[in-house]
């Protein structure tokens, strides 16, 4: 121990620093979680973090991000993922994949991954470049996944995307709820 530190000293600081630590490690989880959610579905993650921010499940006042709490942010992000969940079930719908549906799902992911930091003090940084990558799992992930349970189970392509609705969904609420 060096000298002149008072005993039990630097246990403690070992310890604030790695609870300090997991609790990042936890946080950004949760951003690179939300932006598997947007790559799912590109409007149900900020949905989620906009009525989260609004009902005060995320504390986004005092930071440039506040704007999703707001009434009007929850009114449009809710009506155009519902439109969205329609629309996924039509056939003229383009890939996932595909460079516009793609970029607009890594720009949401980032953004609801930098909510997530912002909420908890963490660096927005690091939690827009989590939730963007987290976008591209999804985005590829996802459709890889369906693609392989229509192909293998032989159903209609509309139960499982259906299914992953759900999923998309249940995985956002439990996302912006910790």
């Amino acid at each position: 121990m060096p000298a002149g530190c008072p005993r039990g000293l630097i246990p403690r600081l070992l310890s604030d620093s790695m609870v300090f630590s997991m609790n990042s490690i936890s946080v950004y989880a949760l951003a690179g979680g939300i932006g598997i959610v947007a790559g799912l579905r590109s409007l149900t993650a900020p949905a989620a973090v906009s009525w989260a921010a609004h009902l005060g499940w995320l504390n986004l006042r005092g930071s440039f991000l506040s704007f999703m709490g707001s009434t009007l942010a929850v009114a449009i992000f809710s009506i155009l993922a519902i439109g969205e969940l329609i629309a996924d079930q039509l056939p003229k719908v383009p890939k996932r994949t595909a460079p516009a549906p793609l970029l607009a799902r890594i720009l949401m992911g980032g953004l609801c991954g930098a909510c997530l930091c912002a909420s908890a003090h963490q660096s927005l940084i690091i939690g827009a470049l989590l939730g963007g990558i987290g976008s591209v799992i999804g985005a590829f992930g996802g459709y890889e996944i369906r693609r392989g349970l229509v192909s293998k189970l032989n159903i209609k392509d509309t139960f499982v995307a259906l299914f992953e609705d759900l999923i998309a969904i249940g995985l956002a609420c439990f996302l912006v709820s910790r």
